[in-house]
């Protein structure tokens, strides 16, 4: 097996902890917690699964401290088919990474608002649960913003993917579908009247579709080490004829 192999793989096993670490974070905490359309019952329920909404967050953690590494890899398998494209992507995913990181704070919001007593006695039960609700609300704009960066980081690896002939082509036009449809997602949620964004599922669907083919073809097939019958792999000038052999540098 060719280190680009090897290095797919991991990042392939890399990609599928975080979608496991986002989808256990998004599906069976913060819905799983809210009550729509009902502050005060969401923030009972976090109030009453304390554990399981700090859970949540350490699992967001991990999902960046994860993906950082299985994006550097990914720059390192691209950078000969685009190197100010590949560095690019860069950019823009390591902003989206800052940005929902920091975004996280709002999600302890709500725990600091029941943690102590003094807050307790200056505001009421609905007031505090008002505030919760608040700082929910400006976590899901947060993601909203980190997703926009993160859009152009799915488009540009999606086409760097497409060009390289490492994979499929077929798998660099559903990355960069799931990018179209991030980017869709952020600009229907901040152009909508009170932030309503009834699109959410279907936009979310094709981001996890590209998302999770790219990752489980990483972990089952790797990347090409020769073109595909019919197909050339193309190689940057100054790689030479090992290119797929030797980690890029």
């Amino acid at each position: 097996m060719s280190p680009n192999n090897k290095m797919a793989r991991i990042a392939g096993l890399l990609y599928l902890v975080v979608i496991a670490t986002g989808l256990f974070a998004e599906v069976f905490v913060r819905q799983a917690l809210a009550v729509h359309g009902n502050a005060l019952a969401t923030f009972h329920n976090i109030q009453h699964s304390e554990m399981l909404y700090r859970a949540g967050f350490v699992a967001d953690l991990c999902n960046f401290a994860v993906g950082l590494p299985g994006v550097l890899i990914m720059y390192v398998l691209l950078k000969p088919f685009g190197k100010y494209l590949a560095r690019l992507a860069m950019f823009f995913v390591l902003v989206q990474t800052a940005v929902t990181a920091a975004n996280l704070l709002n999600q302890l919001s709500p725990l600091l608002w029941s943690g102590t007593d003094q807050v307790r006695t200056v505001f009421s039960p609905a007031q505090l649960a008002a505030l919760a609700a608040h700082s929910l609300n400006m976590q899901e704009l947060g993601y909203g913003i980190g997703l926009f960066f993160f859009a152009f980081y799915c488009i540009i690896i999606g086409h760097l993917l497409f060009r390289s002939g490492l994979v499929p082509r077929v798998f660099g036009v559903l990355y960069a579908l799931a990018g179209f449809s991030y980017l869709a997602n952020s600009l229907v949620l901040f152009l909508s009247r009170h932030f309503a964004n009834p699109w959410f599922p279907y936009f979310a669907g094709v981001s996890f579709l590209g998302e999770l083919a790219l990752c489980l073809w990483f972990i089952i097939k790797g990347v090409r080490d020769k073109p595909a019958p019919g197909e050339t792999i193309p190689q940057s000038p100054a790689a030479g004829p090992a290119l797929l052999t030797q980690p890029a540098r």
